[in-house]
């Protein structure tokens, strides 16, 4: 498993009715692509839980490289370079992944975490990231979640949907979440992955 994700932030008086409108007619469009576990639609609003900006935000779960690079040199990928310029794509190893007690339903809200790893002991602090993801995938409201390292850049991220609103003790960016796509649920394996 593979996590990615690109935030566009946009001009504070940006009307965002033009990506609500974006998610509603091209959201669809992944609905059945090979390769893709899951696609959440994330988008951050200016004052809305506390964001300080406008930001179209989408995070992915790739079953295999080969269909996200697939996505990043096809056409989706291109048109966002076309409408908002080219993104830096952040991309995770993915380390666990647990479906929650709200699986079924659709999320519309998504917390997304980063956490620095220690330079001593790394093999410890994802251990205890994977033993909080476990606890967070018990969580009432819980969709999915699912935990990724960058080791390059030492960096444990935390990405988890919600049924409705996150419940404020959570840490992190707090996303609305227009549409989900996952073509690829049932491929993404549950529990940890090292």
């Amino acid at each position: 498993m593979l996590a990615m994700q690109y935030r566009i932030t946009l001009p504070a008086d940006y009307d965002m009715k033009i990506i609500r409108h974006r998610v509603e007619t091209k959201g669809p469009l992944l609905d059945d692509f090979s390769g893709l576990g899951l696609k959440a639609y994330g988008i951050r609003e200016r004052g809305v839980d506390g964001s300080p900006v406008h930001q179209y935000a989408p995070f992915y779960l790739w079953t295999a490289p080969e269909a996200m690079n697939r996505f990043l040199w096809g056409p989706g990928f291109q048109g966002i370079v076309r409408d908002f310029g080219r993104p830096p794509v952040e991309h995770w190893q993915g380390l666990g992944f647990e479906r929650g007690p709200a699986a079924g339903a659709m999320p519309r809200a998504a917390t997304r975490h980063a956490e620095p790893v220690p330079a001593t002991d790394p093999a410890s602090a994802v251990e205890g990231a994977l033993v909080r993801l476990a606890e967070r995938a018990r969580k009432d409201g819980v969709h999915t979640t699912a935990l990724g390292i960058d080791p390059r850049g030492w960096e444990l991220i935390h990405f988890t949907l919600w049924e409705e609103s996150a419940p404020p003790s959570e840490p992190g960016d707090r996303y609305q979440v227009l549409h989900l796509s996952t073509p690829g649920l049932d491929a993404l394996p549950p529990g940890r992955h090292w």
